[in-house]
């Protein structure tokens, strides 16, 4: 199991590449079964969760592949006549992204079986909306031996209002609205750039959606789909991400290609901070302060302060000069890294859902464990930080998330390596 060793004190300096999105990756990969044919995809990251997404597909009978060489950033998925409409347990429960072949199976082919993904550290992310949707548009559900099997001779446009706002319900449920007969309006969607970002390959494909990008999309059936080629968006919270790398290590970083909306929020607070961020060059420039100013932040749904970002902000504000309030609104479980950064000499104090960081002056290196994703980011933040050796184990959590985090801080200047443990 491999873990990375990061020595503090440089500043980071410097122009750095963002990759592909993964969450914008990986409902594109699964948009596939909607049409028959080879479709092409490129900057899509070289991920744990999108090499998983390509071993459902070709356990279907799809042929879906990482090209190799220079195109290492390119995928190609083949659907042909023969497909299993299935998505077995043992892949699933890898990944919860999977679950995001129901609405394709069951619109395209009538019937899905798909199993039920497990539960999350990070807090329950059920799929009772997506079920919601699908019944909506005439889906007969069943729940069997841990398995979601869904039917349908023929999809019919519906209203669904989802009760809550979730990106991958609205995912699932366009892609199964596209092959629906007639008009599907999806309510109180998710609004997330990755969630427009499948429309637009949706309607490359042939499908007429409208509204993505906003709370209300409406969605008028087409008969077939065909098979497309196109280029996933830079990842906005790698990006985001390598921006506090700049801001907490001291540094001045070029972070490009990135899409400055997508990262509104992020970009204010690191402001609010001190930072002078600037668009340059189609990306963000980060030119840290000397002294980090305190921030309060609240997650939410996008536009808002994404939760996906919590940990890496809770970092920067560990150093910052005063207290900062961070409070989490999404999952109930994501303040585990806590703990770890207290072994990192960090002064942060629970209360429920917000937590309240007091800035030290100095944080020191320790051995910690990654407990989630966007923890194994923070806590590699926190060690170009620290004063001497930060060893983060468990970082297969990072690898599902960064495509080789570790390199790109190396290229900006930090003393950072990869071993086997």
């Amino acid at each position: 199991m491999d873990k990375i060793i990061v020595k503090g004190g440089p500043a980071l300096h410097g122009e750095v590449k963002v990759s592909g999105a993964k969450n914008a990756a990986l409902p594109i990969l699964a948009s596939s079964l909607l049409g028959d044919g080879t479709s092409t995809y490129r900057n899509v990251p070289d991920l744990v969760d999108c090499a998983t997404m390509l071993k459902v597909l070709n356990t279907m009978g799809c042929e879906a592949e990482r090209l190799t060489g220079r195109q290492k950033s390119v995928c190609q998925v083949m659907v042909g006549p023969h497909i299993t409409p299935e998505a077995p347990y043992e892949l699933v429960k890898t990944m919860r992204a999977s679950v995001l072949v129901l609405g394709p199976l069951v619109a395209r082919y009538g019937r899905a079986r798909v199993s039920m993904p497990g539960g999350c550290a990070i807090g329950a992310r059920p799929i009772d909306q997506h079920l919601k949707g699908l019944k909506a548009l005439g889906a007969e559900i069943t729940l069997t031996e841990g398995y979601v099997e869904a039917r349908a001779k023929k999809l019919k446009g519906g209203t669904v209002n989802f009760d809550l706002i979730t990106v991958t319900g609205t995912e699932n449920v366009m892609m199964a609205a596209v092959l629906a007969k007639g008009r599907t309006v999806l309510e109180n969607c998710a609004r997330e750039p990755e969630v427009e970002e499948l429309a637009r390959v949706l309607n490359k494909m042939g499908a007429r959606i409208e509204g993505a990008g906003t709370s209300v999309i409406t969605i008028d059936g087409v008969d077939s789909l065909r098979p497309v080629e196109h280029t996933i968006l830079p990842d906005r919270i790698e990006a985001g991400t390598l921006l506090v790398a700049a801001a907490i290590s001291g540094g001045d970083v070029l972070v490009k290609p990135a899409v400055p909306e997508h990262l509104e929020p992020v970009v204010l607070k690191l402001r609010e901070a001190g930072c002078v961020i600037t668009p340059q060059e189609g990306g963000l420039r980060c030119k840290a302060p000397k002294i980090l100013q305190p921030v309060n932040v609240t997650t939410t749904e996008h536009p808002g302060f994404p939760t996906d970002m919590q940990a890496q902000l809770m970092v920067l504000m560990c150093v910052a000069n005063g207290t900062s309030v961070i409070s989490e609104n999404i999952f109930e479980n994501r303040f585990m890294h806590v703990a770890e950064l207290h072994r990192m000499g960090a002064d942060i104090t629970i209360q429920g859902p917000t937590a309240v960081v007091k800035g030290v002056k100095k944080l020191s290196g320790a051995p910690v464990m990654a407990t989630d994703l966007r923890a194994s980011a923070s806590l590699i933040l926190a060690g170009l930080r620290a004063e001497g050796r930060t060893d983060v184990a468990r970082v297969y959590h990072l690898d599902r998330g960064y495509e080789r985090l570790e390199r790109k801080l190396r290229g900006l200047g930090a003393d950072i390596r990869r071993v086997k443990a």
